[in-house]
């Protein structure tokens, strides 16, 4: 992994906003009923490329996750199309990783070998609970059932290296039914595991519903009860824990990901996609129907640009770097910065290992477990 980290490598991201249906949750750039966009839709992201051309001559990219939305309720045609497109105007590593998330059911063994044909080598699917009455709650319009026939088509089309996604704290959830949707991955010889805490979003159904009083979220003792389950249960099983929310068996984590939580470049490209390269945050516009008009003009579909000082930049690598269980080290932060961790963050660092939330181990600081219930007490103190 240490060559990813290279200042001239990057990460890319392809934003697919195209659902079936919205789920209940979900606060992502998503839309439903607009399908009969996406030719167009992918007509623009190739002149976004094209764009980016000359800006990103001087970038390996190491990774490209292609997300959503469901990226895979779309023509396979479009994604191995947008694909090639990358390979002739940007600069591809030859053991790039390519991920492209899905939802259970829209995975036909075609549309898998399709996408091996055009180079992903990843696949993420949200299962997100075992239990159809859990299933139905969060909006999702497929089974358990959906997401094993996915699987079984994945690894006959020569997936190796397959991504679920589950959800804790749902109300409603039993420990029981928690235990049950762990098991079932296991079963299935999963190898990442990336298991969330329920957020209530405004904006989404169940935001609705927790202001008309119709949703009780659950109480954090049984959410953490939910979580410290899964992180001795799946490290039992061989999957290490490796970021707050991420498991993994050993070679199977997310290189993508920690292109994000190592502060490496990245681009987005798409609607509402979020890009962070040479010390400057920019952001597309949101709507698809603006997006491509955007580009329909030849512009760069940017609303909001950034730029990041040095300050901003450390603290980045503070909360995010300490997201996993590594934590950070004082010699990455030297050579990134000039400056030496332990007396930058001082005060802070002296707090937090006074509360019992983080640990120093000669040159490294990384979370306790008090510290991963309590992330965000810690991630304040950088901010």
């Amino acid at each position: 992994m240490k060559a990813l980290f290279c200042s001239n490598n990057s990460g890319l991201y392809i934003h697919v906003p195209f659902c079936s249906s919205k789920c209940n949750y979900c606060d992502f750039n998503s839309y439903a009923g607009k399908i009969n966009f996406a030719d167009n839709y992918f007509k623009a992201m190739k002149k976004e490329v094209e764009l980016y051309k000359e800006y990103m001559k001087d970038y390996l990219i190491h990774t490209i996750f292609i997300g959503g939305g469901t990226p895979s309720v779309v023509s396979e045609r479009y994604i191995f199309e947008i694909l090639e497109k990358c390979k002739t105007c940007f600069n591809i590593s030859d053991n790039c990783e390519i991920s492209i998330e899905s939802n259970p059911g829209t995975l036909s063994i075609e549309k898998l070998k399709a996408y091996k044909k055009a180079g992903i080598n990843r696949i993420s699917m949200g299962l997100q609970a075992y239990q159809k009455n859990l299933l139905k709650y969060l909006g999702r319009c497929h089974s358990h059932e959906d997401f094993s026939a996915s699987v079984k088509n994945a690894r006959d089309a020569g997936f190796e290296n397959i991504n679920a996604d589950i959800i804790f704290g749902i109300p409603g959830q039993t420990i029981e039914n928690w235990k049950e949707t762990l098991s079932y991955l296991i079963s299935r010889g999963i190898n990442h595991i990336s298991a969330y805490s329920l957020k209530i979003e405004e904006g989404t159904k169940f935001g609705t519903m927790e202001k008309e009083g119709s949703l009780v979220q659950v109480e954090d003792e049984l959410d953490r009860e939910m979580y410290h389950y899964a992180v001795d249960y799946l490290s039992e099983q061989g999957l290490k824990q490796y970021e707050i929310s991420n498991f993994a068996k050993a070679g199977y984590e997310c290189k993508h990901n920690l292109t994000y939580w190592k502060c490496v470049d990245y681009l987005g490209l798409g609607a509402g996609a979020h890009s962070c390269l040479k010390d400057v945050r920019f952001s597309n516009e949101v709507s698809i129907e603006g997006y491509i008009d955007y580009l329909k003009h030849g512009d760069k579909p940017v609303y909001e640009n950034i730029p990041l000082e040095l300050t901003d930049k450390m603290s980045e690598y503070m909360f995010l770097g300490l997201r996993l269980t590594k934590g950070v080290t004082g010699r990455e932060f030297f050579l990134r910065f000039n400056q030496d961790l332990f007396s930058k963050y001082k005060a802070s660092l002296e707090k937090l290992e006074k509360k019992g939330l983080i640990e120093i181990s000669g040159d490294c600081v990384k979370l306790t477990s008090l510290g991963f219930d309590l992330a965000n007490q810690v991630f304040v103190e950088f901010v």
